[in-house]
């Protein structure tokens, strides 16, 4: 082992990562490309983007929740949410009505097109998910995903 990779490692180039290959942050990051750049291969046949699917399994499994609960849950800014749901209509996969409950909110629901579509997308992220977990026993698995929910969970004070 190299002086740098005792340090902090060293990147696929062999340059020393220094202090960054220690820290949570940067490892983060560095996964969140891998896994992004498999995802936008495999969903590209769908012409849908991480957040789009996202936004989809969620109105699948929230119907009738408002725009504003959807684009909270992923922690969408409201404008880039209205955006993406005026393209789901455009594209015929999801529709927006007046709210029962609140005539000034928008409920969501898949349309059949969307439900077709979201269909597909599960055996493909399926798929994209036994590949960026191939190296991990389902134990370790179950354990980086409970480390991320803790990390993502906001701490109590």
């Amino acid at each position: 082992m190299t002086a740098a990779a005792a340090k902090g490692g060293e990147d696929a180039g062999g340059l020393s990562e220094g202090v960054l290959g220690g820290l949570v942050g940067y490892r983060l990051r560095r996964a969140q490309l891998k896994v992004f750049e498999d995802f936008l291969a495999s969903f590209a046949p769908l012409g849908l983007k991480p957040a789009q699917f996202s936004a989809l399994v969620l109105i699948e499994a929230n119907p009738g929740r408002s725009q504003r609960e959807i684009a909270a849950a992923l922690g969408i800014q409201r404008p880039n949410f209205v955006a993406m749901m005026d393209e789901f209509e455009r594209r015929g996969l999801a529709r927006r009505h007046r709210s029962q409950t609140d005539r000034r909110s928008h409920a969501l629901a898949l349309t059949e097109a969307g439900e077709a579509l979201l269909r597909q997308g599960r055996v493909i992220v399926a798929a994209h998910e036994a590949r960026i977990a191939a190296g991990l026993s389902e134990v370790e698995r179950a354990e980086l995903l409970r480390l991320l929910i803790r990390l993502g969970t906001p701490a109590a004070d």
